[in-house]
């Protein structure tokens, strides 16, 4: 018996191709991968807003960070792409979660230039 097809609703576009589920594996992957994407973004945002210090290591202030108008519109959570950073030993910062506000004057150490 064959399966009735259903007409694509407006918002798919106009591809008629099959679509199918991920399997975990692959949905872990592609997670992995949009981490890696954010982490780097993140890297290449903290070259352009941070400062060298005396030892050569690029810093920036977390209040610079969360205010610049174009890590705003990068990173739909900047603080999960930065504790995912941390976790890499890419970036170190005091404690564990940042806050707006609270802790704008952070700095946050980029580890791996």
């Amino acid at each position: 018996m064959e399966r009735a097809r259903q007409e694509n609703p407006p918002w798919r576009g106009k591809s008629s191709a099959p679509r199918r589920l991920l399997s975990g594996r692959e949905s872990t992957l592609l997670v992995t991968m949009n981490v890696e994407h954010e982490i780097n973004l993140l890297v290449e945002e903290i070259r352009r807003l941070g400062t060298k210090n005396p030892d050569g290591t690029l810093s920036v202030k977390f209040g610079v960070l969360f205010a610049d108008e174009k890590c705003a519109n990068l990173f739909e959570a900047l603080v999960g792409t930065l504790k995912a950073a941390k976790r890499r030993k890419i970036v170190n910062y005091p404690g564990e979660l940042l806050l707006q506000g609270v802790h704008d004057n952070v700095d946050i150490l980029l580890l791996q230039d």
